[in-house]
């Protein structure tokens, strides 16, 4: 494999060009014509490349499965908040319209055309290339129509057993009313007749979310979807009555939380409350089998209070979220192969003696990057130290998202049960882990940790940890600023980058950011950390501008990230293009910038990279090689991250670890295998392939071969399970 440092875009692109002295160039503000990327849809593009992963065929096929899962759960948190939130606007009649001009009822026509196309191509993917693919790899995905008598009979038998005692078919007549259809469930509208007085009447059965979506057959190759049992038995729900149609269906909710400032004297229980509500928010999706009778389309529509606009027919199994339960199958030989995380060469000598992280880093700054290195033998080491040393006395710690087996909660449960003092500030606004950040606060609680739960009006997205410890010549700080959660699960899929330091100036920031997130504090001064909402857009949108003015020339600006929204910096990357400075933005998901525009943006070039991890780091470079700053951090450029959130990002000055900064950039920029560009049109396609530069394989790569020259290693060590599966 060739280099991809040594084809990666260079430093002094191509294309750059300064304006002619004295002019000043105008820069356009959205209209419908204007150079701003509609966000709504700019997501859809990123979830049509999430997609497109399915459609690889030389990824093992249960991958390929995974990505179909991914892409239905995805689509289905877009309509539970982002086509929620459009609806709402639409039906309030607020005036105005989104920065690229569209009005909400502009977005929700456009939307609507979009996912039409893209659940099209899933069902093509799906029936016509993946479940053939499943096919020849032993994985039958069977029809009940065709199966034996044999095979019926085995079926019969776990549906008399596991599957008959679970269900309820609820009627609706003028004795009992349209039940209540929760959130994405799978459902049966089933039109029943009474063969004596000719009623027909509607039922609704739902499909126990708790039993597995497949049944296997006693093969153990071939799999019935669940629905599909149910349906061939549903005359022993009805006795007496005939059966006349069946078909599946699903709903969606808006599950936006909408917490109301007078709720918020007590946090915990206004969020709690919220979570009732969700399960009765209204309905902004309805998903039915393609062939479903049009008086029950008409009846489920009116009795969800929808529009036939918001009736999506799908072609074969509705929900492919439940692929995930494929996913699960113990079939390595169908998956990419586990990779096992090199634990950091700075790491490698350490034990689980107390103290052994903190001489290391009484030494050297250290660099983490997950998942090719070991969080578990990193971050959680750093939290399981401190948690176990009689000589830390505080622990201060931002939790967002964590896993449900924590050993991050767990250790700081036991430093508070040893008598340490331990502030943990919970994010109880996570979308869609709150029931689960309650449970951590409780339990944490319990143990004696002082738990915060935000601030009103404002999440905590930062991901952040200090220690204070007593030591020789007095008291000293270390922490972790990292651009992940603290949660070991998605750490073996998402690729994230964290920073552990003694560093005094860092330290102390830190020390005055916890202090401002538990106390009281009006005007909080940083010496080196960037914080939202006070400090940060102030300072990106400086630090662009400086290399536009440059006095050496036009400058170099590269940008990792997981979204880009904000227009006010939009502007900035379109006056710095302007002035010639080179631009590369590598944007995972949504990107509003519209690249290669002459006179605005033609030294602006943007790409995306989707593959087996989850790319998730924020890294901000600004100058040229020489004299470089980087800066990592929570913050995507979003007004929700700038303006709506407690984000932390900080420098990294030591010049031991920019290099490995910049190697991921480089590798990212010469990535020809999961990149893709955008055009000035606004269109992704893929990077027409080179030299074959895969990110992910290629980091890993260096990992390996970081991990062996390190020369305090006695073993190939390695730390952590392999790489696993999202929520």
């Amino acid at each position: 494999m060739p280099d991809p440092a040594a084809s990666a875009t260079p430093d002094n692109a191509a294309g750059a060009t300064e304006p002619a002295a004295g002019v000043v160039r105008e820069f356009p503000r959205p209209t419908p014509e204007s150079p701003y990327l509609n966000r709504e849809l700019s997501w859809l593009d990123f979830n049509h490349r999430v997609l497109a992963l399915a459609d690889v065929a030389d990824t093992p096929v249960l991958e390929r499965a995974k990505f179909l899962a991914i892409f239905s759960s995805n689509l289905d948190e877009f309509f539970q908040v982002r086509v929620a939130i459009l609806k709402e606007q639409e039906a309030a009649r607020l005036g105005g319209s989104s920065p690229d001009g569209l009005t909400p009822s502009e977005q929700l026509r456009a939307i609507r055309a979009r996912i039409a196309d893209l659940i099209d191509d899933q069902s093509k993917i799906f029936s016509g290339r993946v479940v053939p693919a499943l096919g020849e790899a032993g994985v039958v995905l069977c029809a009940w129509d065709a199966i034996g008598d044999d095979d019926r009979g085995f079926l019969d038998d776990v549906f008399d057993r596991r599957i008959f005692p679970v269900l309820t078919p609820l009627a609706v007549d003028p004795g009992h009313p349209f039940p209540h259809i929760s959130s994405l469930s799978l459902n049966l509208a089933v039109l029943v007749r009474n063969p004596r007085t000719g009623e027909r009447r509607f039922a609704r059965v739902k499909v126990p979310p708790l039993l597995p979506r497949f049944v296997a057959l006693p093969d153990g190759e071939r799999f019935v979807p669940l629905e599909q049992i149910i349906a061939a038995r549903l005359g022993e729900l009805f006795p007496g009555m005939e059966v006349e149609s069946h078909c599946t269906f699903r709903v969606t909710r808006d599950a936006d939380l909408d917490l109301e400032e007078g709720e918020a004297d007590d946090l915990l229980a206004a969020i709690d409350l919220n979570l009732r509500r969700r399960r009765f928010g209204e309905a902004v999706r309805l998903e039915i089998d393609r062939g479903m009778p049009a008086e029950v389309r008409q009846l489920l529509v009116h009795e969800l209070a929808l529009h036939d606009d918001d009736v999506y027919e799908i072609d074969g199994y509705l929900d492919l979220g439940g692929l995930w339960a494929l996913y699960g199958l113990d079939r390595p030989d169908l998956k990419d192969e586990p990779w096992m995380p090199v634990v950091p060469p700075a790491l490698a000598g350490i034990g689980e003696a107390p103290g052994d992280i903190f001489a290391v880093l009484r030494e050297q700054d250290v660099l983490v990057h997950h998942p090719y290195e070991s969080f578990t033998a990193s971050v959680e080491a750093f939290i399981r130290q401190a948690a176990a040393d009689p000589n830390v006395l505080a622990i201060k710690q931002t939790l967002y998202r964590t896993s449900g087996d924590s050993a991050i909660v767990k250790a700081l449960i036991d430093a508070s049960e040893a008598g340490k003092q331990v502030v943990v500030l919970i994010e109880l606004k996570a979308r869609f882990d709150e029931m689960a950040n309650i449970a951590w606060a409780r339990a944490l609680e319990q143990a004696g940790v002082h738990v915060v739960y935000g601030l009103v009006g404002l999440k905590t997205h930062t991901k952040t940890a200090l220690v204070v410890r007593n030591e020789a010549d007095g008291l000293r700080r270390y922490c972790h600023v990292g651009t992940g959660n603290y949660n070991a699960s998605t750490a073996r899929l998402y690729e994230d980058i964290g920073l552990l330091t003694a560093d005094e100036d860092l330290t102390a920031d830190l020390g005055r950011l916890f202090n401002f997130l538990t106390g009281y504090s009006r005007h909080v001064q940083y010496k080196r950390l960037l914080v939202a909402n006070t400090s940060l857009r102030a300072r990106l949108t400086e630090l662009i501008r400086n290399e536009k003015t440059d006095p050496d020339g036009p400058g170099r600006i590269v940008m990792k990230m997981n979204s880009l929204v904000d227009w006010d910096l939009i502007t900035a990357l379109y006056e710095a293009s302007s002035a010639g400075v080179s631009i590369d933005l590598i944007v995972r998901g949504i990107c509003c910038l519209r690249p290669g525009v002459p006179g605005l943006s033609e030294n602006i070039r943007v790409r995306s990279i989707v593959g087996r991890y989850l790319e998730h780091s924020r890294i901000f470079a600004f100058g040229e090689r020489a004299e470089r700053h980087y800066y990592i951090g929570s913050a995507d450029l979003m007004p929700r991250n700038l303006d709506r959130r407690v984000e932390a990002v900080t420098p990294v000055v030591d010049p031991a670890l920019t290099p490995r900064l910049q190697e991921i950039l480089d590798v990212s920029l010469a990535d020809d295998v999961l990149a893709w560009e955008l055009d000035p049109d606004g269109e992704w396609h893929r990077v027409s392939p080179r030299g074959r530069c895969n990110t992910h394989d290629r980091l890993q790569e260096l990992a390996m071969a970081r991990a062996r020259r390190d020369p305090g290693r006695k073993t190939p060590m390695t730390a952590g399970p392999g790489a696993g599966a999202q929520g």
